[in-house]
């Protein structure tokens, strides 16, 4: 969430709205065919206190999903419900990855700050290091041998 809070009356697409009867009617399914699609963990509705289905605005669009994979892919109801899964595991996924993207790139940023505060406090009196190149000449010092005299 983002930190504001919601209206509770407001409607989002998974709002749990719609009774059994007209969730059929949207997904063009038979309401028997919710009812088998709930038991075989497909499409989970919301329940009431009485325990009635309510169906969200996401919930009729996956029902729809289901019914076209089905009917014009030919994928059987186990095969679709991997497939269920393995969509709500990638989303997942999707979504941790934005998170820690964004961590990432908060974290870039605050080491970005810090840096510029450690340069802002070097002293300016400083003469700043130079690289230089210097010749490939061997140079051997020895010292001056004490005299025995």
């Amino acid at each position: 969430m983002d930190g504001r809070r919601r209206n509770p009356y407001e409607l989002t697409d998974e709002s749990p709205v719609y009774v059994i009867s007209v969730a059929a009617q949207l997904s063009g399914l038979h309401p028997q065919t919710l009812r088998q699609y709930d038991r075989l963990g497909l499409v989970s509705p919301d329940r009431t206190a009485g325990r009635g289905r309510r169906y969200s605005a996401r919930d009729i669009e996956l029902l729809r999903t289901v019914q076209a994979l089905s009917q014009d892919e030919g994928i059987n109801l186990a095969g679709i419900k991997r497939i269920i899964e393995l969509e709500n595991q990638v989303a997942a996924l999707q979504s941790r990855i934005a998170e820690l993207s964004a961590a990432v790139d908060g974290a870039a940023v605050a080491l970005q700050q810090r840096e510029a505060q450690v340069h802002a406090s070097y002293r300016r009196d400083l003469v700043p290091y130079q690289d230089v190149h210097q010749a490939s000449a061997l140079v051997v010092w020895r010292p001056k041998r004490a005299s025995s005299d």
